[in-house]
């Protein structure tokens, strides 16, 4: 019985995946065809043959290696800061409660903040350099990861805590070998969503003011109006959030290999 739901189980994962390509495939071939017929659309959006072109050459040029590289350690150093911040942070203040009621409503406010508005400020403070990328994805990370490890610590079926606790658990044994390992999912959700908004804070101060990486990349091809160069780096932007949530995917699957997977569905 188990062969059997594993075999389906792998027919529907390479079934959706040819769906998938397929799709991806037709939307190329219209976008190219629509593109190349009507000149006001190729000039807004390129098409596919002269995007990959431009990758060719964009890649060859070196420019590629450098300015990917520049994002990448802006966003990924803002990634690690703001979830070991947002971490600590949150399991702190979820086992003080007065430190929760004091300080969880101002981090609240800041949150409810756009960011990009307050983003020429960081520039303002830090200069356009490395610092102040790593402040704003680092901070955008952060409230992904504090709220998911505050909320889901202080919504946990006090049973379990009072079941170790008869056990003759520490407090620091329940915290570490039952609080934090049943929350482990939902922190792990504010992760993956910190994943995303690590490069989002990278390329807004990118946009901002900087002298290298893909967000200043789309900038300066903007203005000159390259934008087979535009749509070429939002592609690599695209491969790159792919790539690296499917990393984040299996690393999650295998931290989380002790939860059962549902196999509720309506089909």
């Amino acid at each position: 019985m188990e062969k059997l739901i594993t075999k389906k189980s792998k027919n529907k994962t390479s079934g959706s995946l040819l769906v998938r390509c397929t799709i991806i495939i037709i939307f190329f071939i219209l976008w190219e065809e629509v593109a190349k017929n009507s000149d006001k659309i190729s000039f807004y959006t390129s098409y596919p043959s002269e995007l990959f072109s431009d990758l060719i050459v964009f890649a060859s040029s070196g420019d590629l290696a450098h300015n990917l590289a520049i994002t990448l350690e802006e966003a990924y150093l803002g990634f690690f800061l703001g979830c070991g911040a947002g971490l600590i942070l949150g399991v702190l203040f979820s086992q003080f409660s007065f430190l929760g009621k004091v300080l969880v409503p101002i981090i609240t406010a800041i949150q409810g903040i756009p960011q990009l508005t307050l983003a020429p400020l960081y520039i303002l403070w830090f200069g356009v350099g490395l610092e102040s990328k790593v402040f704003l994805s680092g901070l955008m990370v952060f409230f992904n990861v504090f709220f998911s490890t505050y909320d889901s610590i202080k919504n946990i079926d006090q049973k379990l805590i009072e079941s170790a606790v008869i056990l003759g658990a520490r407090k620091i044994d329940v915290l570490t070998n039952v609080v934090i390992p049943y929350c482990m999912p939902w922190i792990l959700s504010g992760m993956r969503m910190g994943i995303s908004a690590c490069m989002v804070g990278a390329i807004i101060g990118e946009y901002l003011g900087a002298s290298g990486g893909l967000g200043w990349m789309v900038t300066y091809a903007s203005s000159f109006f390259r934008i087979e160069r535009v749509m070429s780096t939002i592609i690599i932007l695209m491969l790159i959030g792919l790539i690296t949530n499917f990393v984040f995917a299996k690393i999650e699957s295998y931290v989380l290999r002790w939860r059962a997977e549902s196999n509720l569905s309506v089909e």
